[in-house]
């Protein structure tokens, strides 16, 4: 069978399965059944067509929702944090690093600029927080801000706080991802100038032992909001080759996932902070190693993990094919 007959006997089956992915577990695996004999034929007779690639990209990503759907009810907590998570987190690395790469810059730009003129500073962060830290500074003891209150009763705050914040940030996607994307940058300039305080006043490398106890997560989860808010905004910009509304849907139900997987990343990054972050003057080195491993926990679970799992499930099901 020539090639463009191949391509237009199957056509419509390819478009509809890519389009509108079945939901049922026994279509689905019908669906998968059939594409990995168009995959088999197609590596037979057009080895190297676009064609090829085409089917074993689609035969991939039903095998991945296969995996992701399974029922497995004796432990489903476990299977999304060890699966689900991760592989939505992979399929969005991309805006991913495109929200990283958003805060960096404008934390840059919020350090650089406070650098020239601190009263900046008066406009990005409350007054009264600010006023503290420099008193605090000036006494000598530049992170007080951290000591007051109670432990138990700052970190539930701080935790509800976080949450709200980060539940309006991502809800606010649904508006094509430019409120997002604006918290975002305003975030990252906060947290340029706030460094850049202590920076100016030779205290650069403490802010990030003593801020960063609890900071790598919460900037993290802040970044991955947002991630979350521009995947639901931008499917419906941007719908491929599927209706918009269908496209719209699958955005929202990742994004919803990634702000399922930051909710226990936000608690622990207010336990740290109501605790922990308290303790930098009399257990400096037990706060380093927080840090350490917070900063090991971020790259390892929403970068390195993911690809690995992508990978591995994308080579099982090429032996399967064999």
């Amino acid at each position: 069978m020539r090639e463009a007959l191949f391509i237009k006997k199957n056509r419509d089956r390819w478009l509809k399965n890519q389009a509108m992915p079945s939901e049922d577990a026994d279509e689905m695996a019908k669906d998968f059944t059939q594409l990995v004999d168009d995959l088999a034929y197609a590596k037979t007779f057009y080895p190297t067509s676009k064609v090829t690639q085409y089917i074993n990209h689609e035969a991939s990503k039903i095998y991945l929702s296969i995996y992701q759907n399974r029922k497995e009810e004796s432990n489903r907590l476990v299977t999304f944090w060890k699966y689900d998570l991760p592989l939505t987190i992979r399929k969005h690395h991309g805006t991913l690093l495109f929200s990283f790469i958003v805060f960096v810059v404008f934390f840059a730009i919020g350090f650089f600029v406070t650098a020239k003129d601190e009263s900046l500073t008066d406009s990005l962060i409350m007054p009264g927080y600010l006023d503290a830290t420099r008193d605090n500074i000036d006494k000598g003891n530049p992170f007080g801000i951290y000591e007051s209150g109670n432990p138990v009763l700052s970190w539930v705050w701080i935790m509800i706080n976080n949450i709200i914040v980060a539940l309006r940030d991502f809800a606010s996607g649904v508006l094509f991802g430019i409120p997002a994307f604006y918290q975002l940058a305003k975030f990252g300039l906060m947290v340029g100038a706030f460094d850049e305080i202590f920076a100016s006043r030779g205290l650069g490398l403490q802010f990030f032992l003593v801020v960063f106890v609890h900071g790598t997560l919460e900037i993290t989860a802040f970044i991955i909001t947002a991630a979350g808010g521009i995947v639901m905004g931008k499917s419906f910009l941007f719908p491929g080759t599927i209706k918009r509304i269908d496209a719209f849907k699958q955005g929202a139900k990742d994004g919803v996932k990634m702000m399922i997987g930051l909710l226990p990343v936000l608690v622990l990054a207010a336990f740290f902070e109501g605790l922990f972050t308290r303790l930098y003057n009399n257990m400096s080195l037990f706060t380093t190693i927080i840090v350490s491993l917070s900063v090991l926990f971020v790259i390892w679970y929403f970068v390195i993990y993911p690809i690995r799992l992508s990978r591995k499930k994308v080579w099982q099901l090429n032996e399967e094919e064999v």
